[in-house]
């Protein structure tokens, strides 16, 4: 029966009149949106990061103390930064627009006796709308009228399987009912019809429904701050607190000690310039503006770039099943003849099909909608569609759906000449066996074949034929003489590149697991398929006894938990959390939106997800890959890695930097190093720790290693007492070349050219020191890095224009330096990267921790 095909009772419906004023009273059926995130909130978001709040502060203090050119490449530096990231979530968010605007409904109500098409928005309480096949239903609705009518409700429910709905005279509005399973007298908002024709009049519409009380309870579900953010914003406050009482006790010490008090604040303010971690919030927010920008090229979205960082570190990765690990489009897995024959299609698409089930095949396709909707029909049509067309046929007539006989008939007859018409039929075994009329021992071996099948999570349907000669077809599809062909296991297929994904996590060391509201026996089978442990399930019912003590104990070794409700999927998620874990959860549906939020990481499925699910979480995978987790996780870790490697590489730097423009001041000897010495050093420092490391690729155990502890800093004892040995290290080797020198009676500005060109050098060689935690040096060169080429290049220029330009040379207060000299900045450097890199491999615990 078709959406347009009227029903034996005659529907009236609301008056236009009533419509608008409840439509006025109870607001639009939409879901209440959260603010949209414009550029400009994006850009009041992005400043109000600490890091970036103190490079900017940073700045504003230069311009004020009139140091124009440090200000100016500060300043910049923080709006380049904040430029890519505004830019970047500004095109995610355009994105999730654009997917928003297709997924608005419109519906086909009765309103005064006349049937019209209205946007879904319109829809009010008390409306009748008018269902058909295709059509996706707009709000929660009680049948009044229903013929052979089957609903998706995967986006509410996370089951792939599409659930039969009865009318009902004898609802009762207080009783409450939740979607999912056969036999309900309500369609929800959100699912899609794919069989059948009904009336129905809303009952609930925008947050009242079914659909809009999930939507609802993200208000109360608070975002886990990334803890990357929390670690940076005590180390900006520390390293602010250092370097302001460092520069105000310089200042006092050479003006009280000298007398000069001018050259004490530029003393103070070189010192400063020094000590001020100001490549923190660059190096910060550059690294993830760029990572956003290369998973972006892998078709993933992220609506919060630390997002990326923090699921590089995630230990436990919670997945839906329909949808996510599968393709959620029911497939053909398997024929099974009478006697026992098995064939197993490659995919359900283009298999050629054996001689003896095509017979099978063909049946079960002439038993299915002409031009499907319902997914079961689709995969029989998909099946060797080239090899079982058979003869042209017309449908004369389709016998549907009973309560008493769940299995549907369709007669054809030849379009050319021919009078026999030819029957197939397909539905549950129990009912093709009762219209076959099979024999108690036939009956037996059907039962067993189906325990079988159904242990491999297959949902099973058997396949009848028939032939009628009379004029007029019977009333019912009892009355023909069905033949028995045989069963046919239908499945949702897993995605190919699953198995691989999930064997990646493990290794990894990321627990995977997958939580469903799909039946146990279906959710083992996929998880078998996925590599996962399948044995230990929990289901909903089992976890509703459980106390919050308990759950948390059993999520410590379960893997799947099947017949789960959205509400507990949360609980799920805040188990995790209890017991220390960084939770990651993927999903598509409604039913998934409060656990996306609760996570630590959101990743949403963006072809097939809901609007509700993009918004609550924080990374969205445009091709709906489950692979491409794995790709972020991959990604966040080199990301990690990276940013450490920048971090000491800053605090080693800082050391000879800071001590060179201390030491003169404890000794009584010259200033060696003014701002414009700081200025030009923090020139070839920020593109190091901003471009270079952000460019390395990652080590080689990037994804062969545990996740880090949750409670790891990112500034570890371990790593900063490399980086100080580092800088100690650089800074003995150049002081001792600027005391022999002063000590030579080398002319001033000669020792103030050796000693900064040492300090260059040796600057370089930090950064290859710092390329890699365990790699050689040679196997680190041999890994591509064009940003590393830029700045030696451009190291190698400034070096020359402030040796050769007399220009660059006065300003910088450089006299000549002679071959010998240039040998001797170049073996410092040469020293400074054999001795740490023979170090290296000895230093306790390592580098990572």
């Amino acid at each position: 029966m078709a959406a347009g095909q009227p029903f034996p009772i005659q529907f009236h419906g609301l008056s236009e009149g009533v419509a608008q004023a409840r439509l006025k009273a109870e607001g639009y059926n939409e879901l209440p949106r959260s603010d949209k995130r414009t550029p400009l909130l994006i850009f009041v978001e992005v400043i109000r990061e600490p890091m970036l709040t103190l490079l900017l502060a940073s700045g504003i203090i230069y311009l004020l103390l009139g140091d124009m050119k440090d200000a100016i490449i500060l300043l910049a530096l923080a709006m380049m930064s904040i430029l890519i990231t505004v830019v970047q979530e500004a095109r995610t968010e355009r994105v999730l627009e654009a997917l928003r605007d297709l997924t608005s409904p419109r519906a086909l109500v009765i309103r005064e006796g006349e049937r019209k098409r209205i946007a879904g928005r319109e829809v009010v309480r008390g409306d009748l709308v008018v269902l058909g096949e295709g059509d996706r239903v707009p709000a929660d609705a009680r049948l009044l009228a229903a013929h052979d009518l089957q609903a998706d409700e995967s986006l509410l429910t996370g089951e792939s399987v599409p659930v039969r709905k009865v009318a009902s005279d004898n609802f009762n509005p207080d009783q409450v009912l939740s979607p999912g399973g056969d036999g309900l007298p309500l369609v929800f908002s959100g699912s899609l019809v794919v069989r059948g024709a009904g009336i129905a009049e809303a009952i609930a519409t925008g947050a009242r429904s079914e659909i809009g009380k999930i939507g609802q309870s993200l208000s109360t579900v608070e975002t886990e701050p990334p803890r990357l953010q929390v670690q940076t914003r005590q180390i900006v406050q520390w390293f602010a607190l250092v370097g302001g009482v460092v520069s105000i006790l310089t200042v006092l010490l050479y003006g009280f000690s000298r007398g000069a008090w001018l050259d004490a604040l530029l003393a103070g303010i070189a010192l400063g310039m020094s000590m001020l971690p100001e490549e923190f919030p660059v190096v910060l927010t550059v690294f993830m503006a760029m990572g956003a920008w290369r998973i972006s090229r892998a078709r993933v979205l992220t609506r919060r770039a630390a997002a990326i960082e923090t699921l590089g570190s995630a230990t436990v990765l919670c997945t839906d099943k329909t949808g996510t690990l599968t393709e959620n489009r029911m497939s053909i897995a398997e024929l099974r003849l009478k006697n026992g024959k098995i064939f197993r299609p490659v995919h359900g698409l283009g298999s050629e099909i054996p001689k003896d089930f095509i017979n099978l095949a063909k049946f079960g396709r002439l038993a299915s909608a002409p031009d499907p909707v319902d997914p079961m029909d689709r995969a029989f049509h998909l099946l060797g569609r080239s090899q079982v067309n058979g003869p042209e046929w017309k449908l004369a007539r389709a016998y549907g759906l009973r309560p008493g006989l769940l299995a549907m008939s369709q007669a054809w007859q030849p379009i050319e000449g021919g009078k026999e018409f030819i029957v197939a039929a397909k539905g549950a075994p129990e009912a093709i066996a009762d219209i076959c009329h099979l024999s108690a021992g036939d009956r037996t071996i059907l039962t067993s074949t189906l325990d079988a099948m159904a242990a491999e999570g297959l949902r099973v349907l058997g396949v009848a034929r028939a032939s009628f000669a009379g004029k007029a077809l019977p009333v019912s599809q009892k009355d023909f003489a069905f033949k028995f062909l045989g069963l046919v296991g239908i499945a949702d297929p897993i995605r190919a590149s699953v198995p691989r994904a999930v064997s990646e996590c493990l290794t990894a060391g990321i627990r995977v697991i997958m939580i469903t509201g799909d039946y146990p026996v279906t959710a083992k089978a996929i998880a078998r398929q996925a590599g996962l442990n399948a044995q230990d399930v929990i289901l909903g019912e089992d976890l509703k006894k459980m106390d919050a003590e308990g759950l948390a104990l059993r999520v410590r070794t379960a893997t799947v938990f099947a017949r789960i409700m959205p509400e507990q999927k949360l609980r799920i998620v805040g188990a995790l959390k209890e017991n220390g874990e960084v939770v990651a959860m993927t999903g598509d549906g409604v039913n998934d939106a409060p656990s996306l939020k609760a996570a630590h990481i959101g990743v949403a499925m963006g072809g097939r997800g809901t609007d509700v699910a993009r918004e609550a979480s924080s990374i969205v995978l445009l091709d709906d890959d489950f692979g491409s987790i794995v790709k972020t996780v991959r990604l966040g870790r080199r990301i990690y890695d990276n940013l450490r490697k920048a971090m000491g590489f800053i605090i080693a730097v800082h050391v000879p930097i800071a001590g060179l423009a201390l030491l003169p001041l404890l000794f009584g000897m010259p200033i060696v190093f003014g701002p414009m010495h700081i200025a030009f050093l923090e020139m070839v420092i920020d593109p190091a720790c901003s471009l270079v490391f952000e460019a390395e690729t990652e080590e080689d155990d990037v994804m062969s290693r545990p996740p880090r502890a949750p409670d790891e800093l990112l500034f570890s004892r371990s790593m900063v007492g490399w980086s100080l040995v580092q800088g100690t290290f650089a800074f003995a080797l150049v002081a001792f070349i600027f005391i022999a020198a002063s000590n030579r009676g080398m002319p001033e500005d000669e020792v103030r050219a050796l000693t900064f060109f040492s300090l260059v050098l040796t600057i370089v060689s930090l950064i290859f020191v710092n390329r890699t935690f365990s790699a050689s040096p040679v196997t680190a060169l041999r890994r591509p890095n064009t940003a590393l080429a830029w700045v030696l290049l451009a190291v190698i220029l400034m070096l020359a224009l402030t040796l050769f330009w007399p220009l660059a040379k006065s300003l910088f207060r450089f006299g000549p330096l002679h071959a010998d000299d240039l040998a001797l900045t170049i073996g410092a450097g040469i020293l400074v990267l054999v001795f740490l890199e023979f170090l290296k491999p000895m230093w306790p615990k390592g580098l990572r921790s």
